[in-house]
């Protein structure tokens, strides 16, 4: 399965509930990517809808494959990161697509050391896989954790951590666990690299933006716990103005 010992084992998740129609997308962008050295895990929360039929399709290309009922998503990311045997991971969750086939080995070939963290741009895209436009917040050429005052800057999809900095979910947050699992990890990050490109396609409609007023709450609460209360107010009240006006011109958010 890994080819060139060289490379780092790059962990590829991807948790998937009742997602017949998006998930063979997302698992051909990742078992067709060039890079070698890929452990794919697939972790299903007890499908009924023809998913399990398309992931046994390709269930050659599938390293690790769990079906059982979870306490939703971030039960089914923790059962990924146990898991996972890789020296990085990365989620990709049903519906969401690695940018192109190529990103893998844009990332990690010809290099002499490794960062902690990588991260880079995120195309959305509608529910059949077309293009709207890139994501609301552009990645920033450098990121600390310090940078997630103003918001969630890089999107979920489209960073890749090191295993051994990385933490469990926290299932306290139902919608915005995501959020303070990459706090966590960029606090602990020694070396972070933006890569300067897009890694991955986010399909828009996900859980927490259909549960948007309670994900902000918990944003809020995450927020406070880590830049402490006057400054998360004053972050609020100026993004709250940065996606008025972006609404205006752009009708989505």
């Amino acid at each position: 399965m890994y080819k060139t010992k060289h490379l780092p084992i790059i962990s590829v998740i991807t948790v998937v509930y009742n997602s017949a129609d998006f998930i063979e997308r997302t698992i051909l962008s990742i078992i067709n990517q060039s890079y070698p050295n890929i452990e794919y895990l697939i972790i299903d929360g007890g499908s009924t809808d023809g998913t399990l039929e398309i992931i046994a399709k390709y269930k050659d290309f599938i390293d690790f494959f769990i079906s059982k009922p979870d306490r939703g998503i971030y039960d089914a990311m923790n059962k990924g990161i146990k898991a996972a045997s890789g020296d990085y991971l990365w989620f990709i969750n049903s519906g969401d697509e690695i940018y192109d086939l190529n990103v893998l080995n844009t990332i990690f070939r010809n290099k002499n050391s490794f960062a902690d963290i990588y991260y880079g741009e995120t195309e959305i895209t509608d529910n059949k896989g077309n293009t709207i436009g890139m994501r609301r917040h552009s990645a920033p050429s450098k990121l600390s954790w310090k940078t997630f005052l103003w918001g969630m800057k890089v999107s979920h999809q489209s960073i890749i951590v090191k295993k051994e900095i990385v933490s469990l979910y926290d299932l306290h947050y139902r919608f915005s666990a995501d959020f303070d699992w990459v706090i966590n990890a960029l606090k602990k990050a020694r070396s972070i690299e933006n890569t300067g490109i897009i890694l991955s396609k986010f399909m828009e409609g996900g859980t927490t933006k259909k549960n948007l007023k309670a994900g902000l709450k918990e944003r809020f609460q995450i927020m406070k716990k880590n830049y402490g209360l006057i400054p998360t107010v004053l972050s609020h009240i100026i993004l709250a103005g940065k996606l008025f006006f972006y609404y205006l011109i752009n009708k989505r958010y």
